[in-house]
């Protein structure tokens, strides 16, 4: 059928957080994706894809040199070795003057070879530049949300914490939560809700900070137990956006919460302490730590 999409037999793994989706039957890979695939790589495999390819295309013309005997002066006839090391030295647009084209099959393959080496540097520099240049997010989640009673009301409470040395701007925070829900033709939905919260914007971000969703008559989280989070399977999801300072750059992290990791009762621990001069110490080793809520007596 024309214009039909090409379908891929594998499984393709995406995942968002803690969720894992695999896509079956979608369309096949473009190559217009490699750009984005390659920037998604982590360093080491980014280096190792870079290497790999040097290696190969070093490999490959030196099969090309030794393909035709006397093609390069001075290059022993059947030296594979030898003629790799040409190569990458052709390919680098060194030139040593030892080794040098000697016949026109030898300057078309050196030629190709140079002309090859001039786009490899410009599209590897490329790269690296932009992988440098690309804004990242230094902002962590506490590994769990807790809820309880804050100023006399029912609270969800979580943590996120600027691990940069520099102060964040313009800083917006957002909370998603999402369960199955029952439909009227008896099957169920998945439902979302933003959450209200005490404040979801700040002019500065420079450490640490506690998130808090009033658990209300008009929350979604009214009235649940932890059996009812997970009937529904109850997540959450977190997200900051802000400004960092020094390269005026937006950056974005997200985190999302399962049922488990949601606790009834419990409580961060204190990780400000105010100092004699009235500076305040942050304590980021405690930042996921959580404690019982204990009422305290009059």
């Amino acid at each position: 059928m024309p214009g039909a999409m090409k379908k891929k037999d594998t499984p393709i793994s995406v995942r968002a957080g803690k969720i894992e989706f695999v896509k079956i039957n979608a369309t096949t890979w473009d190559w217009r994706d490699v750009y984005h695939w390659i920037l998604s790589l982590s360093w080491p495999r980014f280096a190792a894809l870079v290497l790999g390819f040097f290696v190969a295309l070093n490999l490959a013309f030196a099969v090309a040199y030794t393909a035709q005997s006397g093609c390069i002066a001075e290059l022993p006839p059947g030296n594979f070795l030898e003629a790799t090391f040409f190569s990458v030295e052709t390919l680098a647009t060194v030139g040593y003057g030892h080794m040098y084209p000697a016949t026109t099959y030898g300057h078309i393959v050196t030629t190709i070879e140079i002309v090859i080496g001039m786009f490899w540097m410009a599209v590897i520099t490329g790269l690296i530049f932009v992988r440098f240049s690309r804004p990242t997010a230094r902002i962590v989640f506490s590994n769990s949300a807790v809820i309880t009673q804050f100023d006399g009301k029912p609270t969800l409470m979580l943590r996120v914490a600027n691990m940069r040395h520099q102060s964040m701007v313009e800083a917006e925070f957002r909370l998603m939560l999402l369960r199955n829900e029952p439909v009227q033709e008896g099957d169920f939905a998945r439902r979302f809700y933003t959450l209200k919260l005490t404040f979801d914007r700040l002019i500065m971000f420079p450490v640490a900070l506690t998130l808090r969703h009033v658990i209300d008559e008009q929350s979604p989280l009214h009235g649940m137990t932890v059996a009812d989070l997970e009937k529904t399977d109850t997540r959450l999801m977190g997200s900051v956006v802000c400004v960092d300072a020094v390269i005026q750059a937006p950056v974005q992290k997200q985190h999302d919460y399962g049922w488990r990791d949601i606790h009834f009762g419990k409580r961060f621990v204190e990780i400000y302490t105010e100092m004699e001069d009235g500076r305040l110490t942050v304590d980021y080793g405690r930042l996921h730590e959580v404690e019982a809520d204990v009422p305290k007596t009059e």
